[in-house]
């Protein structure tokens, strides 16, 4: 697709690499067969294809209509597009570069504008977020049926006893799943100790800044990305072998460090290194050792929702139903698993109609099997499926964890 940029943009780093990334895109429309928004809609402009139209014009222009926001802000950014796209456009990345500048040039409506900053400002920080859950679970009887699909109940902690072992790995304490869901990474300590692994969540280390970057809020992100470098790197030079986010969704934001930190001397190369340190858990799972530590005792039947953070950002898709299967449970299939689940961080605040839309066909799909639970490896898809889905739906590693001896 030919692309060229207004006398405006032309010196602007994120005009310069959003062009080339256009530039590879040859409109054949494929990416729209997978794109949920296109799927719901039919609308060419709630499609890849036409969004790229729309950024392409406001590149050459210098001008975002209220039109190319709508559409644009609309998106959920959950990649799928990506995978069928036979000539390997970036397109999340080409959204994340463009977002802030659109938001600059042309604020979206105030309402909107309040919602998002009030998450940004709210869920990374855990006192904040603490507070806000607590009297939410206070007054989640008087609240009205949308609102009280975000309070989740509360779960009770395990009591661990820690080994040091030789192996480390830093754990991400993420904002929301530290407050909303602690016992996942409860149980990843728990398994990971029980395969020679210390994981250490390290003071200091906040918010992976995911919700800011999407929210518009850029220069945000990159002070909580500076912050968790700063944090991690002693232990880093220490020794540890890994960072490990047990939310895809932050596994994700982790890996894009690299490009959000490239212009700042003093963290390029440090973002570079951590780019290869970063794991989802499952890429260290040795399930034949963890075959050794859990019962021997019939499985329930269970269905993968794979996020779309993990199948279609860090490209790790069918590594958790192997290894599940392999450890005993009977997995079901699910129709169009590719397709995104309506989470999407703050999406589902922000735009609740879609988000419930796809929500409900994602939870048909999943349960045409009739699994006895929902296994997921996500927060946000985690609390957003759960608030509505009649089958208990939980991470992967607190399934796991279960059934450790």
């Amino acid at each position: 697709m030919r692309a060229g940029l207004a006398e405006s943009n032309s010196s602007k780093s994120f005009a310069l690499a959003a062009t080339e990334i256009i530039r590879s895109c040859v409109h054949c429309g494929m990416c729209n067969a997978s794109c949920p928004t296109y799927q719901l809609t039919g609308d060419e402009l709630e499609g890849p294809r036409g969004r790229i139209y729309l950024i392409k014009g406001i590149l050459e222009t210098g001008e975002t209509s209220d039109v190319a926001q709508t559409h644009l802000d609309q998106c959920l950014v959950c990649r799928s597009c990506e995978a069928s796209c036979p000539s390997g456009v970036k397109y999340g990345e080409l959204l994340e570069l463009t977002k802030p500048h659109i938001e600059s040039s042309n604020p979206s409506p105030l309402g909107l504008r309040i919602k998002r900053y009030l998450i940004v400002q709210i869920v990374p920080s855990k006192v904040l977020f603490s507070i806000f859950f607590a009297v939410g679970r206070i007054l989640k009887p008087l609240l009205s049926s949308n609102l009280k699909t975000l309070i989740p109940e509360r779960v009770s902690l395990r009591v661990l006893s820690r080994v040091h072992h030789k192996r480390k790995a830093l754990l991400l304490s993420t904002c929301a799943q530290s407050v909303v869901r602690p016992s996942i990474d409860t149980a990843a300590i728990r398994i990971f100790d029980r395969l020679g692994i210390t994981l250490i969540p390290v003071a200091g280390a906040g918010c992976c800044g995911a919700l800011a970057l999407h929210c518009g809020y850029e220069d945000k992100a990159i002070v909580q990305a500076k912050a968790n470098i700063d944090a991690w790197w002693p232990y880093i030079e220490l020794g540890a072998e890994s960072i490990i986010a047990t939310s895809s969704g932050c596994g994700l934001q982790l890996k894009g460090y690299e490009r959000l930190l490239k212009e700042f001397p003093d963290y390029s190369a440090k973002s570079k290194h951590l780019a290869g340190l970063i794991r989802d858990p499952i890429e260290l799972i040795d399930d034949q050792k963890l075959s050794a530590v859990i019962k021997d005792s019939d499985r329930c039947s269970v269905v993968f929702q794979s996020p779309c953070s993990l199948q279609h950002g860090l490209k790790i898709n069918g590594r958790v139903e192997a290894v599940l299967e392999r450890l005993g449970w009977n997995l079901t299939k699910v129709k169009d698993p590719h397709l995104c689940c309506g989470s999407a961080g703050s999406y589902s605040i922000l735009y609740p109609e879609t988000s419930a839309a796809l929500r409900e066909e994602k939870l048909n799909a999943l349960c045409q099997g009739s699994p006895e639970l929902i296994v997921t490896a996500n927060i946000g898809c985690q609390l957003h499926l759960a608030a509505k889905s009649a089958v208990p739906v939980i991470h992967w590693l607190e399934l796991i964890e279960r059934e450790l001896n």
